[in-house]
């Protein structure tokens, strides 16, 4: 789920630049961060990232700036003006009256005065900006999308040769299974001679019916046969494609189960080699599934 694409472009007196990137996340979790006085487009946006995307942690980042001084022009306030003519006229008579000489003003000075200038800044139509930037998206979005795609396919390689190593892994386990059985029978024989000699009465069907006990807990057949299908379910996603990230993870945690009760009933070195390399496998696979949509 991790990609990024950036996109720069002008219209008129404007120009901006796009980012979009993502990281893994269990769900899909849109952040934004568009000028608010584009009427209309953040909702735009969201939306098509909601059709175009399952899951990711999307940031999406826009910037506009103004390629001219904003198309303003200045303006007099001419009742400011008034006043402050007024108010000097008011201050030279009192100086006048206590013999002060005041220095002549200029226009400069006047025109430097609080509020004697306005500035009006032209207010455009955003509306062809917003198209233009909805259009543009569309573009942007391809690029991200593409980008999540290619290493989608480079992680379903992975991924196919790890289901392999299973598949590897889960024939040598058989193979371990048949040679523990032999060891197996051996430690069931020593271990009823032992009851039997330290014993005087033994209820043989209570015996036949504890080993059977024993046999079932040790044996693995179906572990074995549920990773087969789970290779199987997982090679079957990988093919179909699409949204499959939240179907990936739950057969992770089937996988990773398997591997566990696996490792719980080996009775043999060999096998709980075999069950711990399988969860290293397993564990492997689960972080690049965080990756996968």
């Amino acid at each position: 789920m991790t990609a990024f694409a950036a996109a720069q472009n002008a219209l008129g007196s404007h120009a901006w630049s796009w980012e979009i990137r993502s990281v893994n996340a269990k769900g899909l979790d849109l952040r934004l961060r568009v000028p608010d006085w584009l009427d209309g487009l953040e909702q735009h946006l969201r939306s098509q990232l909601n059709k175009s995307l399952a899951r990711g942690n999307v940031s999406l980042n826009l910037r506009i700036t103004r390629t001219d001084d904003g198309g303003g022009q200045l303006t007099l306030n001419e009742d400011v003006l008034s006043s402050i003519l007024s108010a000097m006229s008011r201050a030279e008579r009192k100086a006048d009256a206590c013999g002060v000489a005041l220095a002549p003003s200029t226009a400069v000075d006047l025109l430097a005065m609080r509020g004697v200038l306005d500035y009006e800044q032209t207010q455009d139509d955003p509306t062809p900006l917003v198209a233009a930037l909805k259009k543009e998206f569309e573009t942007l979005v391809a690029q991200f999308v593409q980008m999540r795609e290619a290493e989608g396919k480079a992680l379903k390689t992975v991924l196919h040769d790890q289901l392999s190593r299973i598949e590897v892994l889960k024939a040598q386990a058989v193979e371990s299974v048949d040679a523990r059985r032999a060891q197996m029978e051996t430690n069931f024989k020593n271990n009823l001679a032992k009851i039997v000699d330290n014993t005087d009465q033994v209820d043989a069907d209570r015996v036949a019916q504890e080993l059977a006990i024993l046999a079932v807990k040790a044996d693995i057949t179906e572990e074995l046969d549920r990773l087969d299908a789970h290779v199987s379910a997982t090679r079957d996603l990988l093919d179909k494609g699409g949204a499959i990230g939240r179907k990936l993870d739950f057969l992770m945690q089937e996988f990773n189960r398997e591997a566990n009760t696996l490792c719980s009933k080996a009775q043999n070195s060999d096998l709980t080699a075999i069950g711990l390399e399988l969860k290293a496998v397993i564990d492997q696979m689960r972080e690049q599934v965080q990756n996968i949509e």
